[in-house]
């Protein structure tokens, strides 16, 4: 019997490993340089604990990619030698697209590699909520921004929304409130715009936004609490936002939270998403004659102009969500706390309700989203900018 080959370098294991472990080299680095730039490579090696020869030839293979690039002006190391030159992003050529559907309107948008936005829109839904239509909708107003913006080349796009959404599958598996099911999200949008299209729910994508971009960067743990229309949740320790089996993870609809008093279509009463959304925030507007319509916009407008109805309902709704935030702390335990709800992220005393219904050990703990003027355009395009960020060299304009 013929004796068995010795594995080789060239074998299909050592390639696998070797490929991954220049993947999260690159992406420790890029996001080094995200986080520290303009930064020498010598303090990315220290930053890091890579060797600097493998910093160098990273930081090489990133500048080829055009990701990052070499700053103006070289630093001097004390007259002697050559000048540390350090790098930073290259921010200045790709864009990555963002798509976030919510029930009212679409936001589609372009943003840079900082997460910043470069150009966004509003589609305003009409007719019965078809979800092709609505992609296709999505689509044009993607190509209408890139057209309007010729120097930015597009990597890929990301897409949120609410309800259940799986991000391995692209799949919109189920959104009650837009009567979605099963809609094929990146099979449709990825063959309507021929670029890569990763999908995820809105609040894990603002956890990454927070991680990457925003005040949670750091921060060891962070649970965010998206209050709006939909009401969901999701947690992050360290690098990793938890999904669960299929990407069920943080549906906390039914979560019952004291003092409720609506009834839900599942029988209860004072479920977290009947008695905190946005629905029902103008629903009791109405009804106590602040406004007549459907835009939770118009009751902060009321509150902005002194209707004292309108601050209560906004007062009542961000006390209600910080003794959600008390239940989740108690299961969760997180480093830090981010919620994204209308009155919290425009009205300091909103914020101040909502603290206090935490309790002071842990109001500090608490703050509002970092991307409040954005928030569902940056949803949307963190999402491919995670991925962006997690493996540069496999979401890189190389790859496609």
């Amino acid at each position: 019997m013929p004796r068995t080959a010795a594995p080789t370098l060239t074998s299909p294991v050592p390639r696998i490993a070797d490929r991954d472990r220049r993947r999260t080299s690159a992406s420790v680095i890029l996001r080094s340089v995200l986080e520290h730039g303009p930064v020498a490579r010598s303090n990315i090696a220290r930053l890091t604990g890579l060797s600097p020869a493998s910093v160098t030839d990273h930081c090489a293979r990133l500048t080829r990619l055009g990701l990052i690039r070499e700053a103006a002006a070289p630093r001097q190391s004390g007259g002697v030698g050559r000048p540390h030159v350090p790098i930073d992003l290259d921010d200045s050529r790709f864009v990555v697209g963002g798509v976030h559907v919510a029930v009212p309107y679409t936001t589609v948008a372009l943003l840079d590699l900082r997460g910043r936005i470069v150009a966004e829109r509003e589609l305003k839904h009409t007719g019965d909520m078809d979800p092709y239509d609505v992609l296709d909708r999505a689509a044009d107003g993607l190509a209408a921004l890139l057209d309007a913006a010729p120097g930015s080349r597009p990597l890929g796009v990301g897409f949120a929304a609410g309800g259940w959404v799986d991000r391995d599958s692209g799949v919109v598996v189920e959104h009650p409130l837009l009567g979605w099911r099963e809609v094929p999200v990146r099979d449709v949008l990825g063959a309507r715009t021929g670029l890569p299209v990763h999908v995820d729910g809105h609040a894990r994508a603002l956890v990454n936004a927070e991680r990457l971009f925003g005040r949670a960067r750091g921060s060891g743990s962070v649970l965010h609490l998206f209050v709006g229309n939909v009401v969901d949740a999701a947690f992050a320790t360290g690098d990793e936002v938890h999904h669960g089996p299929r990407s069920q993870a943080g549906a906390i609809a039914h979560l019952p939270v004291p003092g409720g008093t609506e009834t839900c279509h599942c029988g209860r009463v004072g479920c977290l998403q009947v008695e905190l959304s946005e629905r029902t925030l103008c629903r009791r507007a109405r009804a106590a004659g602040v406004v007549e319509g459907t835009n939770p916009r118009h009751v902060l407008r009321a509150a902005r102009d002194g209707d004292p109805v309108a601050l209560r309902l906004l007062t009542d709704r961000a006390r209600m969500t910080g003794r959600a935030v008390g239940l989740l702390l108690d299961v969760l335990n997180p480093e830090t706390v981010v919620v994204t709800e209308l009155g919290v992220l425009s009205r300091e005393d909103c914020l101040a309700a909502l603290r206090d219904a935490v309790g002071s050990e842990r109001a500090a703990a608490v703050a509002p989203t970092s991307f409040a003027d954005s928030v569902l355009a940056v949803a949307g395009g963190s999402v491919a900018l995670d991925v962006l960020y997690r493996d540069p060299l496999g979401a890189s304009p190389e790859a496609i």
